[in-house]
């Protein structure tokens, strides 16, 4: 199968019971009040600790058709054998670098070149020798998702990317994800506890409450007929 195919449980640290399934190219926001279990997903697909290292983790992550975790046969890859973007609510940039250095850190084989290139293309050209200290909240986030890019991945998973800019910032990143969008050939896996972030830019919304996929369907129909209250109280 081409895209994200998962399906996973868990009873600890965290409490999962999901499955989803994400095309190339879509974007599926995974949305949910704090504490709901979106990050764990996250993680769980990414392989980073510590739900993605639990060995009581069930279930099976397989992207285009390669296995990176099937707890049947015992498959589990390391993190950075996943080849995947991952765009923190931190942004996780190393402080010591520059914006430019930060993406090509990402790449296999160092190309500043291309480096630019991303850089221009989430509209920081120019500001490639600046360190995070030096860049605005959003600026630092265009740099981390540059960065995710720069990786070549075959899946793409944005952890709250909006959560930590203010409103307009949000909505020039919206705007800058929803120009590449039209570049990327995989899925992508957006987290956000605020649905009107998501939205704009996601084809599917898959609500999630204590680790359980409570409604999903494509983003107009789920904002249009909530399931329950929950779902309700999201949407506005």
């Amino acid at each position: 199968m081409s895209g994200l195919d998962l399906r996973l449980s868990c009873t600890g640290p965290v409490s999962i019971d999901v499955a989803l399934a994400v095309r190339p190219s879509e974007i599926l926001a995974l949305v949910g009040r704090s504490g709901a279990g979106k990050s764990s997903i996250l993680k769980a697909v990414a392989g980073l600790p510590p739900i993605g290292a639990v060995k009581g983790l069930q279930g099976h992550v397989r992207v285009d058709g390669e296995t990176w975790f099937d707890s049947a046969s015992g498959v589990r890859l390391a993190p950075h054998l996943r080849r995947l973007g991952l765009v923190f609510q931190s942004y996780a940039l190393f402080p010591h670098m520059t914006a430019l250095a930060n993406v090509m850190a990402a790449m296999e084989l160092a190309d500043p070149v291309a480096a630019v290139a991303l850089l221009e293309k989430v509209h920081l050209g120019g500001l490639g020798n600046r360190k995070p200290h030096e860049l605005s909240g959003g600026q630092q986030q265009r740099v981390a998702l540059a960065r995710a890019l720069a990786r070549g991945p075959r899946l793409l998973l944005l952890d709250e990317p909006f959560s930590a800019v203010d409103r307009p910032t949000r909505r020039a990143l919206v705007e800058t994800i929803q120009e590449l969008r039209a570049d990327l050939a995989v899925p992508v896996v957006v987290v956000s506890h605020d649905i009107e972030d998501v939205a704009r830019i996601a084809d599917r919304i898959a609500v999630i409450e204590a680790g359980r996929l409570i409604q999903t369907g494509p983003t107009d129909d789920v904002m249009a007929s909530p399931a329950n209250d929950l779902v309700r109280d999201l949407v506005g």
